[in-house]
């Protein structure tokens, strides 16, 4: 029997580019948990001093969130022009941004330049994860694309304590905060120079020689354009209506409400910590920190998940993970008063179980969707993530104020258990399968190995 030829791209062994890659895809993340969880911080000196009344305090809350939800459209963009180009352009944007921040006088003004910052965010998630999934290696793809999510929740650990130590500059110490994540930003756009054309992409778009150089520049001279297969070109083209055709709706529907479902709680909570916590009569004074205790927790939680991912598999984690979250966010409504060890529980068992979702966040659109269509995917299902994130944190300060936190997170349990009955009903299972397969509606139900070779007409 004929042994089947080693796959250079799909089999590579985890390389420093590799290592590289990842961190600068994470940079996006990374900034999008800085920027969400400062302004929970800045929010207790913005309020009085900007004179925020309940609805403006919510606008300023979500208003990245929605810039986010623009941003996720933009993921066409970066099929049609490619993902290297965009990786740096968005990130200058976030920058100009940042400063801006410093200068606001208003609520409006405010909620006008972190609808821009959003934006630049959301941008970001389909042009960096689908150039990170389109460069690894099936054995190391979870993991890689895992690692974006942590760096999501090391932002926003940083955040609550820069904030926290922030507060004692004085009552102006919010323009400081904001503008801080300039600095972070500046550092990846330098970074992030360099960085090569995803082969996949220039393939899809006929350009051959570009992408066998990149190939052998990466994985060295013996890869070869054999090692990812050459989609047919009468069915390659980008176009939003691809998501929604018979063979890829059930797993847009898939991807967007699960992504939804994980976010709209978890979102609220980051948003508005401190409140949350001197809700529940934790911390108090120095709400930033124990703010920061959570998304420590909720980092802790993605690092199991990193590893279960390919030994559980990416539909049993899924399932068991919305599970434990709904029993952790069901003792916070339930138990609003106590016992502390209670309520302590119920955070530790949500955050650490929210590990799951995390890590299939940018895994499943980036494995389940072709490269015409990867970024305009990832953009997608984001957006639809979005309308959950908005509107569960834009309601949670008027949750909090009108029925106080036990209901507030009884609908947030009841959120979280749609998750679970959503996977239950809709996950595939892509564990070990190569990009091209596990991104093939039509064969992705079959073994984890490609049908051929790149002649067959499966995309990439």
């Amino acid at each position: 029997m004929q042994r089947k030829k080693k796959n250079v791209v799909e089999d590579a062994a985890f390389s420093a580019f590799h290592m590289k890659l990842t961190v600068y895809s994470s940079g996006g993340p990374f900034l999008d948990g800085y920027i969400l969880s400062i302004i929970a911080i800045a929010l207790t000196q913005i309020t009085p001093q900007l004179h925020l009344d309940a609805t403006w305090s919510g606008l300023v809350g979500v208003s990245a969130l929605i810039g986010i939800f623009i941003g996720g459209f933009l993921g066409y963009v970066t099929d049609r022009v490619g993902r290297q180009l965009m990786y740096t352009i968005d990130f200058i944007l976030l920058i100009v941004a940042s400063l801006l921040q410093f200068f606001i006088q208003t609520g409006w003004e405010l909620f006008a330049i972190r609808l821009i910052l959003g934006i630049s965010i959301g941008a970001d998630y389909p042009i960096a994860t689908s150039l990170l999934a389109e460069f690894s290696p099936r054995k190391h793809r979870g993991a890689m694309l895992g690692v974006t999510l942590i760096a999501y929740y090391v932002g926003s650990t940083v955040a609550y304590v820069v904030g926290q130590l922030m507060l004692h500059i004085g009552p102006e110490a919010w323009r400081w905060m904001l503008a801080s994540s300039a600095v972070p930003a500046i550092i990846l756009v330098l970074l992030r120079m360099g960085t090569p054309e995803s082969p996949r992409w220039l393939l899809q778009k006929g350009r051959v020689a570009e992408a066998e150089k990149v190939l052998k520049q990466v994985y060295g001279p013996s890869a070869s354009l054999d090692d990812i297969v050459v989609p047919d070109t009468a069915e390659s083209k980008t176009s939003y209506l691809k998501l929604f055709s018979r063979g890829y709706l059930k797993r847009t529907l898939y991807v967007g409400l699960f992504y939804m479902a994980a976010v709209a709680p978890l979102f609220a909570m980051l948003t508005f910590g401190p409140e949350m916590l001197t809700s529940y009569h934790l911390f108090q004074g120095s709400a930033g920190y124990g703010s920061a205790i959570i998304s420590v927790l909720f980092l802790v939680g993605c690092i199991p998940a990193l590893f279960l991912v390919n030994k559980l598999g990416r539909r049993p984690m899924i399932i068991l993970s919305f599970a434990g979250m709904t029993v952790g966010i069901l003792l916070l409504g339930i138990f609003p008063n106590g016992p502390l060890g209670i309520i302590l529980l119920g955070f530790i068992v949500y955050a650490l179980f929210s590990g799951g979702p995390n890590v299939m966040e940018w895994l499943a659109p980036n494995e389940l969707f072709p490269t015409e269509v990867r970024g305009t995917a990832v953009g997608i299902t984001t957006c639809i993530s979005r309308f959950g994130a908005v509107f569960g944190t834009y309601l949670f300060p008027w949750g909090l104020q009108n029925f106080g936190i036990g209901p507030t997170m009884l609908v947030g349990a009841a959120v979280t258990f749609g998750g679970l009955i959503v996977c239950i009903a809709l996950a595939p299972e892509t564990t070990n399968k190569t990009l091209n397969a596990a991104s093939n509606a039509e064969v992705s139900g079959n073994s984890g190995q490609d049908r051929a070779s790149g002649k067959v007409k499966v995309h990439s």
